[in-house]
């Protein structure tokens, strides 16, 4: 009140806002503190050369093989395993192909949607078989790591999802690439339906 020129430094609220919405704890589990780390890794980048470990998340090929309810996601041709519905980053919807209408020239037919455009990918963090391709370049293709099959793209400076938000970094596997695996437990035995 001494001082009414003085500010809270934004990114300090920033965080704090984080930490509240966290329940006042630190979740590193947590979709909003997993978005906001790659946030400020991604602003600190020019080349990607040394990441630091704990932004991977656990290749669920190298991972134990235990009963869980999380969704799996395998690559459509080869059925390798990519990662887990624990990876995917969520992000509000945006306005649709509106919303970056000054960047491209379109015909007024396809921009005239109703701005419920669902999103047509998955944005999830960088999983450890994405290591090699990240290292080094700010962007490029993804690839399966079994049958080098075009999965994505990723970008450190961020993308646009076919909702129209635009999402930084991103790390975006197309979903008509990936199938959805859900084990449902049945006595001692396991049932994979896809």
């Amino acid at each position: 009140s001494s001082r009414p020129r003085r500010r809270v430094n934004p990114g300090f609220q920033r965080q704090l806002e984080l930490y509240e919405a966290m329940g006042c704890a630190v979740d590193t589990g947590s979709v909003l503190y997993k978005r906001y780390r790659l946030e400020m890794l991604s602003e600190r980048l020019s080349e990607p050369q040394d990441l630091p470990r704990e932004v991977f998340a656990v290749d669920p090929t190298t991972a134990c093989q235990t009963v869980n309810t999380e969704v799996l996601y395998r690559c459509r041709k080869c059925r390798r395993a990519l990662f887990r519905s624990s990876s995917v980053l969520s992000h509000t919807e945006g306005m649709g192909p509106t919303a970056f209408a000054h960047k491209r020239i379109t015909d007024s037919a396809r921009l005239s949607g109703n701005g419920q455009e669902k999103c047509t990918s998955y944005f999830i963090e960088p999983v450890q078989w994405m290591e090699p391709a990240l290292l080094g370049v700010m962007e490029g293709q993804l690839l399966c790591p079994k049958c080098s099959w075009k999965l994505g793209s990723f970008s450190w400076r961020g993308d646009q999802c076919s909702c129209g938000r635009w999402v930084t970094p991103a790390f975006q596997i197309h979903k008509s690439r990936v199938d959805e695996v859900r084990t449902l437990p049945l006595g001692n035995f396991q049932i994979a339906k896809t």
